[in-house]
C-alpha cells in the first residue's frame, strides 16, 4: 500500500510538471505581434511605426555631414520651396523629374497656404522631422486624393525630403519629412521629392520630441511659420 501511495504521488508530480512545462513552452512561442518590416514614416497613429528604431538600426542614423548645398540662384524658382522656420529660411529643391505628382501636390498645397503654421508633430533626434498634418498629431491630411507612390533610386541622405504615408504605399497626401541624417533603410520605400539646398542648420534646430516615437514635446512643437514657392516672390 505504501508503494502504491508513493507511485501515485510520483504520477501526480509528473502531471504537474507537464502542465507547468506546457504553460512555459506556450509562453515562449513565436510572437506573431512582432514586426521585422522596414521603417514606416507613418501618417496613421493607429499603428506602431517605431519598431525599426532598434539598437541594431541606430548605425543607419549617423550624421554623414552637411546637406548638399547649391547656390539659390542656380535653382529653378518654380521648383524651389522656401520654408520659414523660427531661426531662418530653409530652401528645398523640388525634384520634379523624380516625383512629378508629389512635387505638383506640394506646390498646390503651398499656394493654397495649407502649410503655413503647421507643426512638426514628430521629430526624432538623429533621424527626421515630420510635418504637414493640419491636425498636428500625424493622422490628418488635405482634402485632396491620396497619391500613388513614386519610389525611385534617389537615396535618403541628410537633407532629403520624403513623403510620409501609411502602410499602404499609395497613401501619401500632405505630410512629409526632412532627414537629419542618412537613412538607407528607407530607400525605395518612400517617395523622395526634394533636397535641402540651404538652411539645413535651421532644420537641425527644430525642437525634438521626447521618446523613441518623437511625438512628446515640452511645450508646443515648432512650426513652419510660412511656406512659399520661390517663383511667387
Amino acid at each position: 500500500m505504501r508503494y502504491l501511495v508513493t507511485i501515485l504521488a510520483a504520477i501526480a508530480l509528473l502531471a504537474l510538471a507537464l502542465v507547468s512545462g506546457c504553460g512555459l513552452i506556450s509562453g515562449l512561442g513565436d510572437d506573431s505581434s512582432s514586426s521585422d518590416s522596414a521603417a514606416d514614416i507613418s501618417t496613421d497613429a493607429s499603428f506602431d511605426d517605431t519598431s525599426f528604431l532598434s539598437n541594431d538600426n541606430n548605425a543607419f542614423l549617423s550624421d554623414t555631414g552637411s546637406a548638399t548645398t547649391t547656390e539659390d540662384s542656380n535653382l529653378d524658382p518654380e521648383n524651389t520651396l522656401e520654408i520659414q522656420l523660427k531661426d531662418g529660411t530653409v530652401v528645398i529643391e523640388l525634384l520634379a523629374d523624380v516625383a512629378p505628382l508629389h512635387v505638383a501636390r506640394l506646390k498646390e498645397l503651398t499656394r493654397q497656404g495649407f502649410y503655413n503654421g503647421i507643426k512638426f508633430h514628430r521629430v526624432i533626434d538623429g533621424f527626421m522631422a515630420q510635418t504637414g498634418d493640419p491636425q498636428g498629431n500625424g493622422t490628418g491630411g488635405s482634402s485632396l486624393p491620396d497619391l500613388p507612390a513614386e519610389f525611385s533610386s534617389v537615396p535618403f541622405e541628410r537633407g532629403t525630403v520624403g513623403m510620409a504615408r501609411s502602410q499602404n504605399p499609395d497613401s501619401a497626401n500632405s505630410q512629409f519629412f526632412i532627414m537629419f541624417a542618412e537613412g538607407s533603410f528607407l530607400n525605395g520605400q518612400y517617395t523622395v521629392f526634394g533636397q535641402v539646398r540651404s538652411g539645413m542648420e535651421f532644420v537641425d534646430n527644430i525642437k525634438k520630441g521626447a521618446g523613441q516615437n518623437g511625438t512628446s514635446f515640452s511645450g508646443e512643437p515648432d512650426t513652419m511659420i510660412s511656406v512659399k514657392v520661390a517663383a511667387d516672390g
